[in-house]
């Protein structure tokens, strides 16, 4: 046992009177040594560590709701999206309670002076477009809600497709390595030197153009980049020590990519498909605007641009709404991505 020398010991603590002192009790002990944080898993600290990214967050809810009501929009929406009046062309918005906001009363200028459109058009008493309606009398806001529906669709498809292909090409290529990893790198090079524009027009000659093209461009050459960084992950984890001794109990190579590889790359995986969704949204609009995708009646945000530029320096909402709308689509799902690349990572914890 330790002696305590006393002539180390504060005169203060020499004056207290013995009786004062007080055995420290083993329970108490226990009850100092006890973690008081709960044990969390990995999902819950990822959540945990997102919720602090108040951008994130945001941009995840503002998603939400977007993914929600273009979804609801297949049964409830506030006109028909491909029904055409004529009686009604170029209605300029209109939202009831905001008639003293110029724009938003459906009130126009003509040669000077302000006009009620929705007079003139004699609308009935209670009908109201709030995005305005396009040159055949369509609503802009039912066409933008079935834009976006069929945008989000196809930029989901395309990034599942672009995890099927691009994890399994990645997983086979870094686990089997050698002369197999270097000729299906070969392959990804070839791939990649070719563009997506030029995908598109050899699909067209096979395929008409709809959503089934589209997709089938996106796939031919965005899974490339989701291959290189699944296959770069493989190569750095196969020499891991989990994974040397599951090959020593005779694990086969299919196990070892689906319970040990996989998980531990899941988190990259997650936060590159998020990565892909925008740019999957923008390469739709990129092919819809130059008349390469859809085609009216149906609509995306791509073939709204499309529409609404023409007359932009008339009718500048046709093209500033489904603008506006492209655009806080794709800040959100980027910030979110920064978001989840933060929370996902074990090296960003604190």
């Amino acid at each position: 046992m330790e002696t305590i020398n006393l002539n180390k010991v504060p005169d203060s603590v020499k004056n207290i009177p013995s009786d004062e002192f007080q055995l420290l009790d083993a329970s108490t002990s226990k009850e100092r040594e006890r973690i008081v944080a709960p044990s969390l898993n990995f999902i819950q600290d990822s959540w945990r560590r997102l919720k602090k990214n108040k951008a994130a967050v945001i941009s995840l809810a503002i998603l939400i709701v977007i993914i929600i009501i273009s979804i609801g929009s297949i049964w409830v929406s506030p006109h028909d999206p491909t029904k055409q009046n004529v009686a009604y062309i170029n209605l300029p918005p209109k939202i009831p309670g905001l008639d003293g906001i110029d724009g938003l009363n459906g009130k126009a200028v003509v040669a000077g002076q302000v006009v009620d459109k929705y007079a003139q058009a004699k609308v009935p008493e209670g009908t109201n477009f709030y995005f305005g309606t396009d040159g055949l009398g369509r609503d802009v806001l039912s066409r933008l809600m079935m834009g976006t529906r069929v945008s989000l669709l196809i930029a989901f498809i395309a990034a599942i497709l672009d995890i099927t292909i691009g994890v399994t090409y990645g997983l086979i290529s870094g686990l089997l390595g050698g002369r197999v990893d270097t000729v299906m790198q070969r392959i990804l090079e070839v791939l990649s030197g070719i563009p997506n524009l030029v995908v598109m027009i050899l699909m067209l000659t096979v395929f008409d153009p709809g959503i089934l093209s589209i997709v089938l461009a996106m796939v031919v050459t965005n899974w490339i980049s989701m291959a290189r960084i699944v296959r770069a992950q493989t190569l750095k984890l196969k020499d891991q020590e989990f994974v040397l001794a599951a090959q020593t109990l005779g694990e086969s190579r299919l196990k070892i990519a689906i319970k040990h590889i996989l998980p531990n790359i899941s988190s990259i995986i997650i936060v590159q498909m998020m990565f892909s969704i925008p740019s999957a949204i923008f390469f739709e609009a990129f092919l819809s605007f130059i008349g390469l995708g859809l085609r009216p009646p149906t609509a995306s945000l791509g073939t709204l641009l499309n529409e609404g530029y023409k007359t932009f320096r008339f009718l500048p909402y046709l093209m500033w709404i489904p603008a506006a709308t492209l655009s806080v689509i794709m800040i959100c799902f980027n910030l979110l991505a920064d978001g989840l690349r933060d929370a996902l990572d074990p090296k960003m914890k604190e």
